[in-house]
């Protein structure tokens, strides 16, 4: 047997565990998405959440048996808040496990480095003091911003203290995170009371307000984001190895890290414009994977994304049924969730 035959041999069940990783991975979103649709104050049976589903999909194809109050609950409520909870779950884990690649750190998380509180930071601007100046894109807009201005100053701080460390760089992100969020805490002190409530949101983290109009925002920018990731996988692998091995092979480091940064920034930005800070998503789902994909990014990003979905699916129906009918922030859930997984982290991979 040649080299090429035994390679072939060995690629062959890997590339069939990885189809079948794929396709449980895509069964489990679809049973979490109905379940989610079909969780909730007013519980609505599955075989009706699919008939909306369908219905809405392709009119006509099959006869509505259900009430109009129940369409509205399914479609114009519980759908739109699933597929954000999809995009922000997707999201903010590729974030966390490129952020992991090019840092060399296990700890790095947008939550941990600060980049969420620049999000937050620049999305309540945009409400109690700047306005709505270019429309829906603002909030968006002024999150990567601050998101963006988040990350340059831990990188900035990172290297003025010289936070070489993995350790040290989560301890940067940490300080920068508390000042950031004290200047938004200063933003809402100086705003109008009477939107304090509507801030609080972007503090905790929710879903709530999701809307069919406004999430082709966040679709669009992952789709573009995580396309570039994954086509940068090759690097991304390298990177994990170390600057001086990624530079062997002809990646220009310095300039590689910045842009992944930039690009984790308009992810997390946007993530947060629409859904609050939501935590520890980025720091859990990319170690969770590689126990089952290894630790090849173009398996790792993919099925990191397809898990973050799910576990912010199962977040938020905890959140909305734990205290039903009020729902609780799922920013508090993932909070609790990542904070014990920190603990096993730090005990079983010391820094």
């Amino acid at each position: 047997m040649d080299q090429a035959d035994r390679q072939i041999t060995t690629s062959s069940p890997q590339k069939a565990r990885l189809r079948l990783t794929f396709g449980l991975g895509f069964v489990a979103l679809f049973l979490s998405l109905s379940a989610a649709v079909s969780v909730g104050a007013v519980s609505v049976p599955l075989p009706t959440v699919w008939g909306i589903m369908l219905h809405k999909i392709a009119p006509g194809l099959i006869t509505p048996d259900w009430s109009a109050g129940r369409d509205a609950i399914v479609w114009d409520i519980r759908f739109p808040r699933a597929i954000l909870a999809c995009l922000v779950g997707a999201g903010l884990a590729i974030v966390g496990a490129s952020l992991q690649a090019v840092t060399r750190n296990p700890l790095a998380d947008p939550h941990l480095l600060g980049i969420s509180a620049g999000g937050a930071f620049g999305a309540i601007l945009a409400l109690l003091h700047t306005g709505l100046f270019i429309g829906l894109l603002t909030v968006p807009f002024m999150a990567f911003l601050g998101a963006l201005g988040a990350t340059l100053i831990v990188l900035s701080v990172a290297q003025f203290a010289a936070a070489t460390t993995a350790d040290r760089l989560v301890l940067a992100g940490v300080a920068v995170s508390f000042i950031v969020m004290s200047g938004a805490n200063v933003l809402i002190f100086l705003g109008d009371p009477r939107a304090v409530h509507t801030v609080v949101f972007w503090m905790l983290g929710g879903l709530g307000l999701a809307q069919w109009s406004q999430l082709i925002y966040p679709l669009i920018i992952l789709l573009l984001c995580g396309a570039y990731l994954w086509a940068n996988a090759g690097n991304l692998n390298a990177m994990t190895v170390g600057d001086e091995t990624a530079a062997t092979l002809g990646i220009p480091v310095g300039r590689f890290r910045l842009t992944v940064f930039v690009v984790g920034a308009m992810i997390t930005g946007v993530m947060v414009a629409f859904s609050g800070i939501i935590g520890f998503v980025g720091l859990m789902i990319p170690h969770i994977v590689r126990l089952i994909v290894g630790g090849d990014y173009t398996r790792v990003l993919p099925v990191s994304a397809l898990c973050g979905a799910i576990f912010l699916l199962w977040a938020d129906i905890f959140a909305r049924t734990v205290m039903a009918p009020d729902d609780i922030p799922i920013g508090i859930v993932t909070g609790l969730i990542g904070g014990v997984f920190f603990v096993w982290l730090l005990r079983r991979n010391p820094v």
